[in-house]
């Protein structure tokens, strides 16, 4: 229909028709917060390039999970440093490992935290690569073996999720083999599937030191130019047993997200990453734009492109706007 007949502003004249017809609708079970915990730390250290974001202690991590799950967010992904970093990441695999106790606490306080771990080596490693070097180049298979070891580990101590970020070839299949193998066959994996080599991990690697020591992580993160190639790494993910699939960053790839929502009828993971946290944190800080309107903007977005769930470093304070909107 035509103009006078057809007039859309009638579904906008007022706030209560606007928010009937409402077609993308954010809820604090749509988001997963990031923590990050730190054996070098003994307060929670601010990340200087993330405004509001710590480096906690152990001692104080289960805490803070407590009050996220408590706004209604209902999980965390973890993150940890430990005091020493070697050529190998040895301290990932740790029983006493700093993610292994974190999980740990987290659940002794509140078992219906769903707890998610990061399985990497970039944290732990002293080179800042996600993987085993030989040769001055990342060892696909070698790092496998440790990857699914970490995992194990962190599933051991009582994870719920384990969410390989290192974007190495046959990490899913490896990880649900050995998890599989120990018993651990209800522990979900969300692999980070299409993982883009970002500039806006800049904040993230600050918090965790994880810059690479040496080159660059193209070899293995995808090139921001193409798009086909997400979705075959995404397809390849969940014939390996992938529960839910993650698209990372999420802001800049918002077409990845709809073509992946398009494409796959599975559980689909956006990461809201640190860069594009840091940005909206500045712009409302300096008065450039309303931060909570922006934030939710980009939220909205996010889930309006496809994703089902969003890790988001804005979690907690969306969780409490939105429940003071209810």
């Amino acid at each position: 229909m035509k103009f006078p007949q057809s007039r859309p502003r009638r579904l906008r004249k007022s706030a209560a028709m606007r928010k009937l017809v409402q077609q993308t609708r954010l809820h604090p079970a749509d988001f997963v917060y990031p923590l990050f915990v730190s054996e070098q730390v003994n307060n929670p250290e601010p990340v200087g390039s993330m405004p509001g974001i710590f480096n906690y202690p152990l001692e104080k991590i289960a805490e803070e999970a407590q009050k996220v799950y408590e706004c209604g967010v209902p999980g965390v992904l973890l993150f940890g440093t430990p005091r020493r970093k070697d050529a190998t990441g040895s301290e990932s695999l740790k029983k006493d490992g700093i993610i292994q106790r974190a999980v740990e606490k987290i659940k002794e306080i509140n078992p219906e935290i769903l707890v998610i771990t990061d399985v990497c080596l970039c944290e732990y490693t002293d080179h800042g690569h996600c993987g085993i070097v030989k040769d001055g180049r990342i060892d696909n298979d070698a790092t496998l073996e440790v990857l699914a070891r970490q995992a194990v580990s962190h599933a051991k101590a009582g994870a719920d999720m384990v969410a390989p970020s290192d974007m190495m070839d046959g990490r899913v299949g490896a990880i649900r083999r050995a998890l599989d193998e120990y018993g651990y066959t209800d522990t979900a994996i969300m692999p980070y599937a299409a993982k883009y080599n970002s500039a806006f991990y800049g904040p993230f690697r600050e918090a965790v030191q994880s810059a690479p020591r040496f080159g660059d992580r193209k070899t293995y993160q995808m090139d921001p130019a193409n798009a086909d190639e997400a979705l075959r790494e995404i397809a390849l993910d969940i014939d390996e047993g992938a529960d839910i699939v993650m698209v990372k960053p999420a802001l800049a790839y918002l077409d990845i997200i709809a073509r992946a929502r398009a494409t796959f009828n599975i559980t689909l993971a956006a990461y809201n990453v640190s860069g594009e946290y840091t940005l909206a944190k500045l712009a409302g800080a300096d008065k450039w734009a309303d931060e909570k309107k922006l934030i939710m903007e980009i939220l909205t977005a996010i889930k309006r492109a496809g994703a089902d769930i969003i890790i988001s470093y804005h979690a907690p304070e969306v969780a409490r706007w939105l429940q003071e909107t209810e």
